[in-house]
């Protein structure tokens, strides 16, 4: 049976790699992947009167259609500082403006890109996996620790270390195949 102590260290650690997985999935959805989503703009920073702002912050993004990505800014000011922030970003899309609003027109990823973005996936993928092996490390020096200093019977620490372990598992696996399926997305023409 787990005390409250070795309840609390597993719960931070699969905090920790719940954080990782977000991020990995946050981080594939600005992937252009030939079909067009708003999210590429994501992390896209734009001059507000002297302050860097999101594009989703001065501007309504849409996707009419799965080729295009149209752009609205709430002031018709600001449409030369965003076509300026996508074509500096060298994200491979020419923004182009009637005077209202701006259409980006999404190319088809060459095979080349398409390799690139796998590498790049499968980068972003372990990176997450390091983080979540460094929040099971972390877990099972607090266990040590608390077995050490708090008093944690051992029989306690190895049962909470094999569910940190369980826990590491779950998550490396869940990273696999949040991996995979983008990888599968990118080579889908």
């Amino acid at each position: 049976m787990l005390t409250e102590r070795a309840k609390e260290i597993l719960n931070a650690s699969e905090v920790k790699m719940k954080d990782a997985i977000n991020f990995l999935e946050e981080d594939l959805k600005t992937y252009r992947i030939g079909k067009a989503n708003p999210a590429i703009f994501n992390g896209i920073n734009v001059d507000y009167y002297g302050t860097p702002a999101p594009i989703h912050q001065v501007a309504a993004i849409s996707a009419p259609d799965a080729k295009t990505l149209t752009i609205q800014p709430w002031e018709k000011t600001m449409i030369a500082k965003i076509e300026k922030a996508i074509m500096d970003a060298n994200i491979g899309l020419t923004p182009q403006n009637n005077g209202e609003i701006i259409r980006c027109t999404v190319p088809a990823l060459t095979e080349e890109r398409r390799r690139d973005l796998i590498k790049k996936a499968k980068m972003t993928g372990e990176n997450s996996k390091i983080v979540v092996r460094n929040a099971r490390r972390d877990a099972v020096d607090q266990l040590k620790k608390a077995q050490k200093n708090e008093g944690l019977s051992e029989d306690t620490e190895k049962e909470a270390e094999e569910e940190v372990q369980k826990i590491t598992d779950k998550n490396i696996k869940r990273i696999d195949e949040i991996v995979a399926a983008k990888e599968k997305e990118i080579l889908t023409v």
